[in-house]
């Protein structure tokens, strides 16, 4: 499922990145790689906000709407 499909609150693992390799490597320098944990914290009109650990990053819905993710149990 994509990153947009789940709400706030829901904890979810990066499965897949499907972007070209420039957003690759933009995300890898966020530490959002395969099999990272992340808390969606915040949906807003033009992307979301997504925490690792104590990390909050914001993601336009473009680059959202890239990420496989599984959910993970509460």
């Amino acid at each position: 499922m994509l990153l947009n499909e789940f709400e706030t609150g829901q904890r979810v693992r990066l499965k897949q990145i499907s972007g070209d390799r420039s957003l690759v490597r933009r995300l890898l320098g966020l530490g959002l790689r395969n099999g990272v944990e992340l808390d969606i914290v915040q949906f807003r009109s033009n992307g979301v906000v997504v925490a690792r650990g104590e990390t909050r990053i914001a993601l336009g819905t473009g680059v959202a709407d890239k990420l496989l993710v599984v959910p993970l149990e509460p």
